[in-house]
């Protein structure tokens, strides 16, 4: 942090001799080039990104299929054809009657059940193209899409996707495949191909069936909500499907199974949890009907609708613009030189090497974030403020271009837009400010300290005592005090941890949040270590290790590429292969924690901590620790080569210009998507954790996130805003003073806890030395959870015991049929004729 607050001396003293060299070299004239090179690369666009559970349909079902797996679209279309052939002739698919539909449906999925392995392939080839929507037949992409939904709709009636389930087990238990792909050097797309044709069926039925439409018939809903009945509750092996395919990640990062082909797996894990679970959307309608249920006042403002209309600020500037910047301020100086000789102060003669109070105070007054659109071309290139961090510039400019700042008149106002162009936006903050009921405790116990010498402990209604203004401050903070499910949710645990025999036993809801946790419990830290193995090696910024896992098994081709054509469209593909990766873990994680937060704060508190102990905190950094805009807008893409536009229109020449120019559009969606899920996971690891927070000051985040800043998105500055305020604390004053503009923000965009005092660093929460009581009081109180709610016997010591002699002779004993036969002889055996021992037992007792 020392070297970081070093950097502006040091650039000033580099400005002086660039400006030199560079104006000796190249004139004015390159000079003036070079500025607007730099000015270009100063403001990247606002970026025009939606943020929701998914991509668009067509871009969610062409991330399923790598580019190396193209031939296989008409491989499955020669299967289908030939076999339909036999039984229909001289008519297409599209023109069968639904009855026809299923008949032949029917003949598939008894041909399913053959033993022969590869005629088994070639009928799930068979089905694979009815589910990607017999595009043979179709003449756009659209029509695909249409009979795509058909036929999916269609197989789940005839009950395709059970007999895929009995398939897809049994290739996972092929040890002969598993120890076969163990031996082998090198694994490529072949070794995968029975268990990519299933789990690719199986992706298109859940991901299709998930979409809800206008155009759906009761038929279609039903079938909708049967088969994610059918996906979150225990019908599999009396587990839920998601716990299959998690089982398959395991087994693949255990290195017992390479040869899986994880994309799919994942894809398909991650649309099974969303489908079953629910969205973002219907996870904050769950939300409001708990809190209902309750009896909680109800949410200020829903989060997605207020981060869709915020808008990005504009992102800090790097080092090398900080020198242009200072090489734009000395131009003007000089400009102004004549006016100020004339005061008797020129900029050149001497540099005030501080700020007065007054003038920071006035410029902070001002909205650095409103971007002025009413300014000429002219004037925003001579005039590059609204960054984040870049403070020099502007001030300096105020000192110089104003003697006195409360003498002279403020600035114009800019002219008002015409009523068309105006953007109507809400007045004041966007978030409304919450308190927590200990943030008054803490309150309340600091005034009676200092006013009347001693506490009342966690009271907040005696304000006997007090001054006036303490009273009126504790009735603002009741006003925007906030009880939230995890501290409802916390206090009933207390209860009925202290008291199990009067408050009975706790009535659990079934939910498909409920059922997958109980799924996971036994194996959660297995499911979590081996997503972050995997996250790990699909990050952009890990180097290949030869211990590391394989990911590719099912992106590398048989026979490696020969040309330099072929090369780069395998880079292309693995580099997409991997994005892909990233998306479906990260939208994953952040799915389990949002559902688990929701249905008990101890379920979710559980996977954060196995997260923090696998050390998903710096995995995080490390993946942010690279060129964020670069990994933001890379065009890993073919767009010729996506599903379905391979399948309908004629494939043109690929060159390496087409190859290189990759996708039109100025930033890539699943990126984006991806590094917003990551900086929510981060918040949710890291929110009122003090030891996590300082984990974040430890890897020194703080230059790693202001670095994700350049991303001119609002939800994703949101996120790493969040993370900077709870850091800021333990980042020193100096690292304040140095970044003005990034704690503006912050005030701007975060929602503010009314007596959180981040900006200055005096909570008593600061103190390093409880952090690792902190965690293991957390991690004692998930265990008594886990133990009272799953663990069998749960009641212990307290089970009770029934000490009537009447109601114990009286319960029901389940005796053979025979034994009233052979009562008599029992009792001569068993009672009358064995001799008692009354002295022995006597001694015993």
């Amino acid at each position: 942090m020392q070297t970081e607050n070093m950097e502006v001396p040091a650039l000033n003293h580099i400005n002086t001799n660039s400006i030199k060299q560079k104006l000796a070299a190249n004139g004015k004239d390159g000079f003036k080039n070079q500025r607007k090179d730099s000015e270009g690369s100063m403001e990247s666009p606002n970026l025009e990104f939606e943020y929701g559970d998914t991509d668009s349909t067509m871009a969610e079902l062409s991330e399923l299929y790598s580019y190396t797996e193209d031939l296989e679209f008409n491989l499955n279309r020669e299967y289908f054809e030939e076999d339909f052939r036999r039984h229909v002739k001289e008519r297409k698919w599209v023109d069968l009657k639904w009855a026809e539909q299923q008949a032949h449906v029917m003949r598939l999925l008894d041909a399913l059940e053959v033993t022969d392995r590869d005629k088994r392939l070639r009928v799930a080839r068979a089905i694979l193209y009815l589910a990607q929507g017999v595009f043979g037949d179709c003449c756009s992409e659209e029509d695909v899409l249409r009979w795509s939904r058909s036929n999916v709709f269609l197989l789940y009636e005839m009950g395709i996707f059970s007999a895929l389930l009995e398939l897809l087990s049994m290739e996972i238990e092929n040890s002969q495949a598993c120890s076969s792909a163990v031996r082998k050097p090198a694994i490529s797309l072949a070794d995968s191909t029975e268990l990519r044709v299933l789990l690719s069926i199986m992706y298109l039925m859940v991901e299709v069936m998930r979409q809800e439409s206008e155009e759906d018939g009761p038929e279609w809903r039903n079938a909708r909500q049967a088969f994610r009945s059918e996906l979150g509750c225990p019908v599999y092996n009396g587990e839920p499907f998601a716990l299959l395919l998690f089982t398959m990640v395991t087994k693949f990062c255990s290195m017992n199974a390479p040869h899986f082909p994880m994309k799919k797996v994942l894809l398909l894990l991650w649309k099974t949890v969303l489908f079953t679970l629910g969205g973002f959307e219907e996870l904050q309608q769950q939300k409001v009907c708990v809190r209902e249920r309750e009896g909680l006042p109800a949410l200020p403002e829903d989060p997605l609708q207020v981060v869709r209309v915020m808008r990005a600020a504009s992102p800090p500037a790097s080092a090398m613009e900080l020198i242009e910047q200072q090489q734009k301020r000395g131009r003007r100086s000089r400009r102004s030189a004549y006016v100020d000789s004339l005061e008797g102060d020129s900029p050149f003669a001497k540099k005030q090497p501080l700020m007065k109070q007054d003038s920071l105070d006035t410029y902070n007054e001002r909205d650095p974030f409103k971007n002025d659109d009413t300014r000429d071309e002219d004037e925003e290139a001579e005039d590059a403020e609204g960054s984040l961090e870049t403070e020099v510039d502007p001030l300096d400019r105020d000192i110089i271009q104003r003697r006195d700042v409360i003498i002279q008149p403020p600035p114009m106002p800019p002219p008002l837009r015409p009523p068309s162009e105006r953007v109507t936006l809400p007045r004041g903050l966007p978030w409304a400010p919450k308190v927590r009921e200990r943030d008054i405790e803490h309150f309340l116990e600091m005034s009676r300290n200092k006013f009347i010498g001693f506490t009342l402990g966690s009271d907040t209604e005696t304000l006997v005592g007090l001054p006036r203004p303490i009273h009126e401050s504790v009735k603002t903070l009741k006003q925007h005090k906030y009880v939230s499910m995890a501290e409802v949710q916390i206090k009933r645990e207390e209860e009925l941890q202290q008291c199990p025999m009067t408050m009975g036993e706790e009535e659990v809801e079934e939910t498909p949040a409920e059922i997958l946790y109980q799924g996971m419990l036994p194996n959660l830290s297995q499911y979590v270590i081996a997503l972050l193995k995997l996250l790990l090696a699909a990050a952009p910024t890990s180097k290949a290790k030869t211990d590391s896992i394989n990911i590719l098994a099912d992106v590398l081709p048989e026979e490696m590429p020969v040309t330099v054509l072929q090369s780069m469209k395998l880079g292309i593909d693995v580099n997409r292969h991997k994005e892909i990766i990233v998306k479906a873990i990260s939208a994953l994680l952040l799915l389990l924690l949002k559902h688990f937060k929701l249905n008990h704060i101890y379920q979710f508190e559980y996977i954060c901590q196995h997260l923090v102990f696998a050390n998903c905190i710096p995995l995080i950094l490390k993946f942010f620790n690279q060129n964020i805009m670069s990994y933001i807008s890379a065009k890993n893409s073919i767009c010729v080569l996506d599903f379905p536009h391979c399948v309908v229109h004629d494939m043109p020449e690929l060159t390496a210009e087409s190859l290189e120019a990759g996708d039109s559009g100025e930033f890539c969606w699943r990126n984006l998507f991806s590094c917003i899920n990551l900086l929510r996971v981060l918040n949710k690891l890291t929110k009122w954790k003090h030891s996590r927070t300082m984990m974040l000051v430890v890897f020194k985040s703080a230059p790693i996130l202001k670095r994700a800043l350049k991303v001119k998105q609002a939800m994703m500055q949101l996120y790493v805003l969040k993370l900077l305020k709870i850091q800021t604390k333990y980042l020193g004053r100096q690292w304040r003073k140095s970044n003005m503009k990034t704690m503006s923000a912050i005030y701007q965009k975060v929602r503010h806890r009314l007596n959180d005092d981040w900006a200055y660093g005096n909570d008593i929460d600061a103190r390093p030395w409880d952090f690792q009581a902190e965690e293991c009081a957390l991690r004692e109180s998930i265990e008594k959870f886990n133990a009272r709610r799953y663990e069998r016997g749960q009641l212990g010591d307290f089970t009770p015991v029934d000490n009537c002699l009447q109601s114990v002779l009286s319960q029901p004993v389940e005796l053979p049929e025979d034994f009233p036969f052979s009562y008599q002889l029992w009792l001569e055996r068993e009672v009358f004729g064995p001799p008692i021992q009354w002295e022995g037992l006597l001694q015993q007792h």
